[in-house]
């Protein structure tokens, strides 16, 4: 049989994870889809997939070989396309990595339109927080929020938008402690810290007056961007989180802005993906999306 055949049906099952929509994709009967799995296996001499009743999975020697095997193709289908002057549709499972606070109205927003645009594009959102080998695990692309020489360099970095950090607290923690009428102020206040980024106690904040370094006292230290936001709901302190995630929350007067406008805080969200001399047209079409629907934003 046909190895690449097998390789683009080896594929389609472990992205759908079944043998009969796989088979309905490529046109082919399941029995064909799975004789194609079956000799690949043969040769390999090492099983792919792990076959029940009533699902599909693939094993650790499969899930390498998919990530691998995967991108191969993606290669492929682009130099078909641009060496018969063809746009290649995107399409398939797009693996993506992302900080928690993606998971905003800001954002969703855009990946429905982007759905829209591109409806044959599943989108398999990983918002663990943690730094994610693109490669080894099979990623697409990231998006990270970071100063560029703070990236791998073997990664190619495309900046996104620009972000705005506001700090912000409850009414009730304000009423407590006092409200601060200048950066100085903010010495020793509590801070709730978000631990991917190693910032310490100590903050560099750009006030109307210049930079200011600010020394808080860390009460939570968290990789979840959504706990931080939760426990300053709940008075425990101030927090830096990036304008959209708390913007219903100051409309709502269930935050306050400190020092709104003495305090900026900004950084880039790029989107992070392998060199790759033939982007795949799905990262390339969610790229190009995310930075032209967030222009001036």
């Amino acid at each position: 049989m046909d190895t690449l055949a097998g390789l683009r049906v080896f594929c389609a099952v472990a992205e759908l994870k079944s043998f009969t929509a796989a088979a309905d994709r490529l046109g082919l009967s399941p029995a064909m889809a799975s004789k194609h799995v079956s000799q690949l296996e043969s040769r390999l001499g090492s099983r792919l997939l792990n076959r029940t009743s009533r699902r599909v999975s693939l094993t650790e020697a499969g899930t390498l070989y998919f990530n691998q095997t995967r991108q191969m193709l993606e290669g492929l289908d682009e130099v078909e396309a641009a060496i018969g002057n063809a746009t290649l549709a995107p399409r398939g499972t797009l693996k993506l990595s992302a900080p928690v606070w993606i998971a905003s109205a800001f954002f969703v927003e855009r990946m429905a339109d982007y759905n829209r645009r591109y409806p044959n594009v599943c989108l398999d959102l990983d918002l663990s927080g943690r730094l994610v080998n693109l490669v080894d695990e099979g990623f697409d692309l990231a998006l990270r929020a970071t100063a560029p020489d703070r990236l791998d360099p073997g990664l190619i970095a495309r900046p996104i938008m620009d972000i705005e950090f506001r700090l912000v607290a409850s009414p009730e923690y304000l009423a407590r402690t006092g409200r601060p009428t200048e950066v100085t102020a903010l010495g020793g206040h509590a801070l709730l810290r978000y631990s991917g980024v190693n910032l310490g106690d100590s903050v560099l904040l750009k006030g109307a007056d210049g930079a200011h370094k600010v020394t808080f006292r860390t009460v939570m230290l968290s990789d979840n961007e959504t706990v931080l936001h939760l426990s300053a709901l709940a008075g425990m302190g101030m927090v830096l989180l990036p304008t959209w995630m708390v913007a219903a929350d100051i409309q709502t007067g269930r935050l306050e802005p400190v020092l709104p406008d003495a305090v900026s805080l900004k950084t880039t969200l790029h989107a992070v993906y392998p060199s790759r001399k033939y982007l795949s047209a799905k990262v390339r079409t969610f790229v190009d999306f995310m930075t032209e629907s967030t222009r001036g934003v």
